[in-house]
């Protein structure tokens, strides 16, 4: 299956567009983990078998783990993921960007060293620093868009007098990455949740492509008006129910990573997880829009 079909699934099979990121902080670990950063597969291993039924995807940030030297801890915990939840896609979140032959080693360090089915990455330096994670068919790439922090604002949305129409930056990525870039079906974008009227937007010039949406939870972001500004369906076999025409994947991660400091971390998680996916998915408009 390729990146966008087991993402589909998943979706269907779990009743969720809810992503649990994986960002492990051995300081803010349970007190029986806390600060032990040989503990981080044992924290999030926990984490998964937990939501794994409530998820749409799960997001590793590699650098969570490369600062403690965990990065055999990652290749461990995706292998579990792989065991117990073989239908939930992996996205590697390492917001690579790099020129060709040195994307190609972080190309292979995603899909190879790691087996994640699809990166997070930066495409500041345009389509040939794309190029080499596309050369992996079936695997996934969300280019960074339009972010979720404030300083966002100091390029994506600088507007570029030199192209035609004028867009702002953000916009011009969103259009390339859904007509000239997207060779094999394989892109999709990252815009915060922290930004509903740009998320709307870019759903408006993208109407196609999987939107990675973090910033819900700690950062504030509004389930509600994320899902309203980025969820498209069609009605389904029956004429009633809507299917998704372009999924969104709305990660999570501290809120449920550290929902409880307890020795029931993870069940606490699990339950954040519930409420958070139940509340995207009661957000979903009740009729179908269409693009």
């Amino acid at each position: 299956m390729t990146f966008l079909d087991m993402l589909r699934a998943a979706e269907r099979q779990n009743a969720s567009m809810l992503c649990v990121g994986l960002d492990p902080e051995p300081t803010r670990f349970p007190a029986h983990y806390s600060g032990d950063a040989g503990k981080i597969y044992d924290f999030c291993a926990a984490i998964v078998d937990a939501t794994f039924d409530l998820v749409s995807a799960f997001k590793p940030q590699i650098a969570y783990f490369a600062a403690h030297r965990a990065e055999a801890q990652l290749e461990r915990l995706i292998a579990h993921m792989r065991r117990v939840a073989p239908q939930v896609p992996v996205i590697l979140d390492a917001k690579r960007g790099d020129i060709g032959s040195t994307a190609a080693q972080y190309a292979k360090e995603a899909f190879e060293r790691y087996g994640a089915d699809a990166v997070t990455l930066s495409p500041f330096m345009g389509f040939d620093s794309l190029e080499p994670y596309l050369r992996y068919h079936g695997k996934g790439a969300f280019l960074l868009c339009r972010t979720s922090n404030p300083g966002g604002d100091d390029l994506q949305s600088q507007r570029l007098a030199s192209v035609e129409g004028s867009p702002l930056l953000y916009e011009h990525i969103a259009r390339l990455a859904h007509e000239h870039w997207n060779l094999n079906g394989q892109l999709g974008l990252v815009v915060g949740a922290t930004y509903p009227a740009e998320l709307e937007r870019v759903r408006a010039l993208a109407p196609t492509l999987p939107l990675l949406i973090p910033g819900v939870g700690a950062q504030g972001g509004d389930a509600l008006a994320t899902v309203r500004a980025a969820w498209r369906g069609a009605p389904g076999v029956d004429g009633q129910v809507c299917e998704t025409l372009a999924p969104i994947i709305v990660n999570s991660s501290r809120a449920i990573l550290y929902a409880s400091s307890g020795a029931d971390f993870a069940q606490a998680a699990r339950l954040e997880a519930i409420r958070t996916r139940d509340l995207l998915q009661a957000a979903r408009p009740l009729v179908c829009l269409v693009p």
